[in-house]
């Protein structure tokens, strides 16, 4: 009796083929359902980056006015906060840098920034991830 519970144990030591498709598709349906939750999550995040940046970026440019006594204008640009700016209004002595690089949104483009803007006194904006303007535009006019 024992060698026949030996023999049957040695018999049994892989899954069947049936028992490996279950699982596989198994694990693709909850795949399936759980994977565009956490994509629309994910793009949730890179907009909320966004708007954190933007704030940063509008109070990097109160600190740029306090020291300059103005504001950088369209053609400067961000780029002024990270060199000095030439061209009119021109920066004051005191000028210093105020950002290691000039920022770029989650989705690796370029802010943009107004001066005068069409929405507040300056908009600093992202495209948003199709890199264009559309609807879905963040901007610094939508932050409270």
């Amino acid at each position: 009796m024992r060698t026949n519970n030996i023999r049957r144990l040695s018999l049994q030591k892989g899954f069947t083929l049936l028992e490996i498709i279950v699982v596989v598709t198994i694990i693709a349906i909850i795949g399936a359902i759980v994977a565009p939750n956490i994509i629309d999550k994910f793009s949730g995040v890179q907009e909320d980056v966004a708007r954190t940046e933007i704030k940063r970026i509008k109070s990097t440019l109160g600190f740029y006015k306090l020291e300059n006594f103005n504001l950088p204008s369209t053609e400067q640009g961000l780029e002024a906060l990270v060199t000095k700016p030439s061209g009119s209004p021109e920066p004051s002595a005191r000028w210093k840098k105020q950002l290691e690089s000039v920022p770029t949104d989650p989705w690796g483009n370029p802010y943009q920034y107004l001066n005068p803007g069409t929405h507040e006194d300056i908009d600093i904006f992202s495209y948003g991830q199709d890199g264009r303007k559309s609807d879905d535009d963040i901007g610094s006019w939508q932050l409270k």
